[in-house]
């Protein structure tokens, strides 16, 4: 039993997936939209993140909601994705 217990401990602290991962959500602050399309390519450019479950963007908040497991991504990408599809943005609000 000790043997099973040690190699169940020792898969979790050498595993690829952390043990403590978390969901999370972040509002990231897009103040260069400047017309109703957009948010489309915002949306489609954080859903391209691996980790990212949800994406909710609003034209006229000018901001962007995301929901991430933090053990795939993290707040740097996702601003990196929405600089590289032209919409540089920064974090408003962190869960």
């Amino acid at each position: 039993m000790k043997k099973i217990l040690t190699v169940i401990a020792a898969t979790l602290l050498i595993g690829n997936t952390p043990v403590f991962a978390a969901i999370r959500q972040v509002t990231l602050t897009v103040p260069t939209m400047d017309c109703a399309t957009c948010p489309i390519t915002i949306k489609a450019a954080l859903l391209k993140v691996a980790g990212v479950s949800r994406a909710l963007v609003s034209y006229t908040q000018r901001n962007a909601k995301v929901t991430y497991d933090d053990a795939k991504t993290d707040v740097k990408t996702l601003t990196q994705a929405t600089d590289a599809a032209g919409y540089p943005s920064f974090v408003a609000e962190e869960k």
